[in-house]
């Protein structure tokens, strides 16, 4: 069972730190961790992708919510939330390749934003799955370097 968590945390030095240590120190897997500043500088959301049984998620939602430095901290499932992660993909090409490239950016949705004589880069904002799938349909082409932004997520809108 997969379960996101987004913790808004104050905007201070260590915070991040803390809460890496509170998954380490229970042996709680992290999948994926993307950090930024709110809309507020003072505050950062925290977005941590995790698995584990239901006892095991619960558990890290009470743990969460005991550290001083957490403001508050939403949980969803896949289903409840809109995730989306960023992939830049630098892939090597020659004549006979850029074809097929080209033809897998059509079909994920993937852009090229930069290239030279050997070299283009990828990216892709999607769900986690089709970053995987374009990650391996490049594989046989020649992946150069992956860098990954890790999972982002937002409960799917709700009329108030």
């Amino acid at each position: 069972m997969k379960r996101i968590y987004s913790v808004l945390v104050e905007n201070r030095f260590g915070v991040l730190s803390k809460v890496a240590s509170l998954f380490a120190r229970r042996s709680f897997n992290i999948a994926s961790l993307a950090v930024g500043e709110t809309e507020d500088p003072s505050i950062s959301c925290m977005t941590i992708s995790s698995s584990g049984d239901e006892r095991t998620l619960n558990q890290i939602e009470k743990q969460l919510n005991k550290k001083l430095d957490v403001i508050k901290v939403k949980t969803f499932s896949e289903e409840e939330s809109i995730p989306r992660e960023l992939v830049l993909i630098k892939v090597r090409y020659n004549r006979n390749t850029r074809k097929d490239i080209l033809e897998i950016c059509d079909t994920v949705g993937a852009k090229i934003v930069d290239i030279s004589k050997r070299q283009m880069m990828l990216q892709l904002c999607e769900i986690p799955e089709r970053i995987q799938l374009l990650i391996h349909m490049l594989q046989p082409i020649g992946i150069v370097e992956v860098a990954r932004t890790g999972t982002l997520a937002l409960a799917k809108c709700m009329d108030d």
